[in-house]
């Protein structure tokens, strides 16, 4: 029986320099009006303050906890605040190392929220979903693979036991004898069926050249060592289908629209 493609395994790019700007943002409800519900030092806590503490600390709206783990969330700001407006607090906050932090914590907030208005207002259309999906197919390899290896030091090593592979030793045994790699005690086999994706290039490149049940007659090296590689079957990959994959690729389009968005702004700078 086959297995489907993971969808793990398929490069779908990811845009890391935008990463943290791509993280979920809690929006408040906009029925929350803010009240002052302590005051500090004559400094007052506003509800809509402590709101955002406890999605803050976790990820949950003040509604859906008890009133005892209010409470005491409160008393958590009440501790900030109590620090925050000591006499010693107005030196602190000239700092230009804390001013700078602030800066940095008010930009990322801002920038997050401007994140957050493009993502809500973009759209796509059915048919960009499915060239998504096509395209994504296409990229992946058709053939699953199962193989065994025996993985040496050396060069010399690898070409001795390729040497007694051809005079009618036994691929198993020689594993469990030599091989260095994780695998040398299940006689080489690295078990389930594997995608091409998975593997560093040099192993996968051989074993797609390779028929069933047939070895590599010249060393393979990785960065892992040299490689004496037995590939034992393969067979059809299963696609998965678009529903599966749908809010994958959903992402992936948002992503892909943000990332031009971004180097559209960047773009003017330049102009």
């Amino acid at each position: 029986m086959r297995s489907s493609i993971n969808l793990k395994n398929i490069n779908l790019k990811v845009f890391l320099p935008i990463k943290q700007l791509l993280s979920i943002f809690i929006i408040l409800p906009a029925s929350i009006n803010a009240e002052t519900i302590k005051t500090i030092n004559n400094v007052n806590i506003d509800s809509l303050v402590l709101e955002i503490y406890i999605q803050n600390r976790t990820q949950q709206s003040s509604d859906q906890i008890s009133a005892d783990q209010r409470l005491l969330f409160l008393e958590e700001l009440t501790d900030v605040y109590l620090l925050s407006t000591q006499e010693e607090a107005d030196a602190i906050a000239i700092d230009k190392n804390i001013q700078a932090q602030i800066e940095l914590q008010n930009r990322m907030l801002i920038a997050q929220s401007v994140a957050n208005n493009f993502f809500s207002k973009i759209e796509f259309t059915e048919e960009e979903i499915l060239n998504f999906y096509n395209a994504m197919i296409e990229s992946v390899p058709n053939k699953e693979y199962k193989a065994s290896h025996i993985l040496v030091e050396s060069q010399s090593e690898a070409i001795d036991i390729i040497e007694q592979l051809n005079n009618g030793g036994d691929f198993s045994e020689l594993a469990k004898e030599f091989s260095i790699g994780p695998s040398a005690t299940n006689g080489g086999s690295l078990g389930n069926f594997f995608s091409p994706s998975q593997m560093v290039k040099p192993f996968s490149d051989a074993v797609e050249t390779l028929n069933d049940n047939v070895y590599t007659k010249e060393p393979i090296q990785t960065e892992f060592g040299w490689h004496v590689i037995l590939r034992e079957a393969s067979r059809d990959a299963i696609s998965p289908t678009l529903d599966s994959v749908r809010l994958e690729i959903e992402q992936q389009i948002r992503q892909t629209r943000f990332q031009e968005y971004i180097n559209s702004l960047r773009n003017k700078l330049l102009q």
